[in-house]
């Protein structure tokens, strides 16, 4: 979506995952493939492209084995671990003008990253790479993110981003209009405006809790088993609320869960909803991610949502890709 409302015409994803399918089609109107990225050949995307268009691939390689959240576990054998090497492989096949892809900041650390990038500059690409603060970006959220650009239609920067700390969005921008519900309710307008059924320990925990706060703010009675160990007493970025005047903390997949990460509503006693973590990853509110009809299951829909490039990031990084393909264009004509 990011890409497309920066000018670039979508023509088709892949992905091996169903449930993106709907998502995909419905809101950018380009056709979906469900297909192992490992099936896939060169030959396959060429056929995709219109023959005289300037080619952009753009992919992202699951960020769980490079997490900070795996720190400490080694995950080579991680199936997921080899798919920047489908990446590689495809572009030597396509040979595509321009390349993008997105991750943590994490994966730059890796050697399966640095042989990526070496094997793209051995195919005779410029390449730069940089990790970047969403919220510099218009994106209401403390989000970093590693963003690899890739020309052989010349120079390309990876963009910095036009707000400075002054100007970030909060979660108040964002999410302060949203109808007000309890846990376990859901606006009959918006199905994705759902909050999770919370048991009653949580929710005496959520009533105790500080937007920016850890669980030291509870009642000690309220307090987890784990709080009370040397190795968890430290661990301090969960069961809390968000800030309204903040950018939000990282939305993942599971920030419906108020145990999961600081996703406690700033007010109300319960965890921000689908649609209001998909606002905050600049999702507009008109988008759709479930079929008329089928039930919405926070699980899937929080999965799409959390491993999102943020729109607002992509649109920035599309305007780039725009700059690059139109100097090509001109520098061919003369």
């Amino acid at each position: 979506m990011g890409l497309q409302k920066a000018g670039i015409s979508i023509i088709a994803g892949i992905d091996s995952d169903p449930i993106c399918e709907f998502p995909f089609t419905s809101n950018n109107g380009a056709r979906f493939i469900k297909a192992d990225v490992r099936e896939i050949t060169g030959h396959d995307l060429s056929t995709l492209y219109p023959s005289d268009a300037i080619r952009l691939l753009a992919g992202c390689a699951p960020c769980r084995p490079f997490s900070p959240f795996r720190r400490g576990t080694d995950n080579s054998q991680d199936e997921e671990w080899g798919l920047l090497a489908e990446f590689s492989r495809l572009t030597k096949e396509l040979k595509p003008h321009l390349l993008t892809m997105e991750n943590v900041p994490g994966a730059a650390s890796k050697p399966v990253f640095h042989k990526f990038v070496r094997d793209l500059r051995r195919l005779g690409y410029y390449v730069v790479s940089k990790s970047v603060h969403c919220p510099r970006f218009g994106v209401p959220q403390h989000r970093r993110r590693l963003v690899l650009l890739a020309s052989r239609v010349g120079h390309v920067t990876v963009p910095a981003g036009p707000l400075t700390s002054e100007n970030f969005r909060t979660v108040r921008d964002t999410i302060a209009s949203m109808p007000i519900l309890a846990a376990g309710e859901t606006d009959p307008r918006d199905r994705l405006h759902r909050a999770r059924s919370v048991n009653d320990t949580n929710l005496r925990r959520l009533k105790s809790s500080q937007p920016g706060g850890t669980w030291e703010d509870w009642p000690e009675e309220l307090r987890a088993e784990c709080h009370r160990k040397a190795t968890g007493s430290s661990y301090r970025s969960v069961y809390s609320r968000m800030v309204w005047d903040e950018p939000a903390p990282t939305i993942t997949t599971q920030a419906y869960n108020f145990g999961t990460g600081r996703f406690g509503h700033p007010e109300q006693d319960r965890a921000i909803t689908p649609r209001e973590a998909a606002l905050l990853q600049t999702f507009p509110r008109s988008f759709r991610f479930v079929r008329p009809r089928e039930p919405v299951f926070l699980s899937q829909v929080g999965r799409l949502i959390g491993n999102a490039v943020p729109p607002r990031l992509a649109f920035y990084v599309g305007k780039e890709l725009i700059r690059a393909a139109h100097a090509f264009k001109e520098r061919s004509r003369k």
